[in-house]
């Protein structure tokens, strides 16, 4: 909780930060963000490959010591008031590196600690402690850049908490007992390890069948900011305070959301579906809402349906895989989640761009739907044909490492 909440006090300092350097503007922010996050979409196989071959606890150890080594360097150039534009790329691309090889250890770390029975209850923990910082975190740093002159020195110093945030959990994780911990032998190198992983992947209908349905999610209807500031500004015309609202509401609903999910005890595919049909049509019913307050008191229920696909997702992937496997499965995961954004975010926007806002909701919303067709339509196709026998031993095989 600690670090989370640091880490969204950076995301809005370094945004101010970037604005507050003379002759900057949108395009050096859309720059930055990425090159924060081009490292997570280019390394996450790899790094699912790293967690599976060595101790989670102290992969994560590493990986938090790595990016708070970032945000010290990115806070005292800006504390110092001597940073330059190229200072932030550069510190953010190395951020973004040390975020690519967290993930995966970081989400497959959480079976580790709990166990298979309790994996749904602690991803939903695990949720509502993230959706919490992201109520929590912007405001405060918000509060402290006003309160610190609201220049780039404050942004510094906002910045360096965070750094000091990553020691929460440094030491956590030192005074964990490793003997408690459920953690699988790790993999042996050999080549191959992240084809291996692949090819695991491939051969379970229930793994592909999430995998379709949150890249159409993601991609196309997990665009909250864009839609949200084009219904704000262009149909509602409201202003920042109103759209900030916005991003309020949404959250309480996620956190609404994660924090029944902790109290699920197993998941069962109708849900996975129920969740994908409900977030679509969540998005369609939002695009034809006549007003303002409407919007804002729907969006929660466009939070609680996103929350739950996605906590649905998480620990279903995490259940169903091997523990050789699961480093490389939640690479593969967190690549799709946040690789779809990057790809369906651009057709979004020119969407709203030629037709008007509302169309961004209306299409997203229908998009989704028909990933959840097609995501129903594979998890068949590939059932069927696991149960060839030739290809039913080759998935044995892969399973048991064979």
């Amino acid at each position: 909780m600690v670090s989370n909440v640091g880490t969204w006090m950076q995301r809005v300092a370094q945004d101010w930060l970037v604005l507050s350097i003379p002759g900057n503007g949108g395009a050096q922010l859309g720059i930055t963000t990425g090159l924060q996050f081009l490292p997570i979409l280019l390394l996450s196989p790899y790094a699912g490959v790293v967690a599976d071959r060595f101790p989670k606890r102290r992969l994560l150890q590493i990986t938090q010591a790595m990016m708070a080594v970032a945000a010290l360097a990115l806070g005292v150039v800006a504390a110092l008031g001597a940073v330059h534009t190229w200072h932030v790329y550069a510190i953010a691309f190395a951020f973004g590196i040390g975020a690519a090889f967290d993930a995966p250890a970081r989400q497959s770390f959480v079976s580790e600690m709990v166990g298979t029975d309790d994996v749904t209850n602690a991803v939903g923990l695990n949720s509502a402690a993230f959706n919490t910082a992201r109520l929590i975190g912007p405001a405060l740093a918000g509060v402290l850049i006003g309160l610190l002159g609201g220049g780039m020195r404050a942004t510094g110093w906002v910045i360096l908490l965070n750094a000091v945030s990553y020691l929460a959990v440094i030491a956590q994780l030192e005074r964990m007992d490793a003997r408690a911990l459920h953690s699988p032998k790790p993999v042996g190198r050999r080549p191959g390890l992240l084809l291996e992983g692949m090819r695991y992947v491939a051969g379970q209908p229930k793994m592909l069948m999430i995998l379709v349905l949150v890249f159409f999610a993601g991609a196309f209807g997990m665009n909250f900011q864009m839609t949200s500031a084009l219904m704000a500004t262009e149909v509602f015309d409201k202003g920042a305070g109103e759209y900030g609202v916005l991003g309020s509401a949404l959250a309480i609903g996620s956190l609404s959301g994660a924090l029944l999910a902790a109290r699920r005890p197993r998941i069962r595919v109708r849900l996975l579906i129920a969740a994908a049909v409900a977030f679509g049509v969540a998005e369609i019913v939002a695009g034809l809402l006549p007003s303002y307050v409407s919007f804002m008191v729907f969006s929660p229920l466009i939070g609680f349906s996103t929350i739950t696909l996605l906590n649905s997702a998480n620990a279903t992937m995490q259940v169903e895989s091997d523990p050789a496997f699961r480093g490389r499965v939640m690479a593969l995961y967190m690549t799709i989640v946040m690789g779809g954004t990057p790809l369906g975010a651009p057709v979004i926007g020119w969407i709203g761009q030629q037709f008007g806002a509302r169309w961004t909701l209306e299409v997203g919303g229908i998009l989704v739907l028909v990933g959840v067709a097609l995501a129903l339509l594979v998890r068949a196709w590939v059932s069927r044909r696991i149960e060839r026998p030739e290809v039913a031993l080759e998935t044995a095989d892969l399973r048991f490492g064979t």
